[in-house]
């Protein structure tokens, strides 16, 4: 299994914003065939060090990420987040 994290900083974390991210992160579920699970969470500590959003999602495999990386569904998201996010970062990692 694949796991695929990425955390949002948002440019500026008001209500609006999460609520838009979040609901356009969670609108994904269902929508794309290789996506098993899909989780997101909002930060409630907002230290220094914090991210806004975290989205965790899981694969079967290395081909079902790549799909979803490309997926039609996926590419509106992106750009939301690019827009909406002053950072992001991912990680992925493969469970055995």
């Amino acid at each position: 299994m694949i796991k695929h994290i990425v955390m949002f900083k948002l440019k500026e974390k008001s209500p609006d914003n999460v609520k838009s991210l979040a609901s356009a992160l969670n609108g994904m579920k269902d929508q794309i065939e290789t996506l098993r699970f899909l989780e997101v969470g909002e930060d409630f500590k907002s230290s220094d060090r914090s991210f806004d959003l975290v989205l965790t999602t899981h694969f079967e495999n290395r081909q079902g990420l790549e799909a979803y990386a490309g997926h039609k569904v996926h590419q509106p998201v992106i750009r939301l987040a690019q827009s909406l996010c002053s950072q992001t970062v991912v990680v992925d990692y493969e469970l055995n």
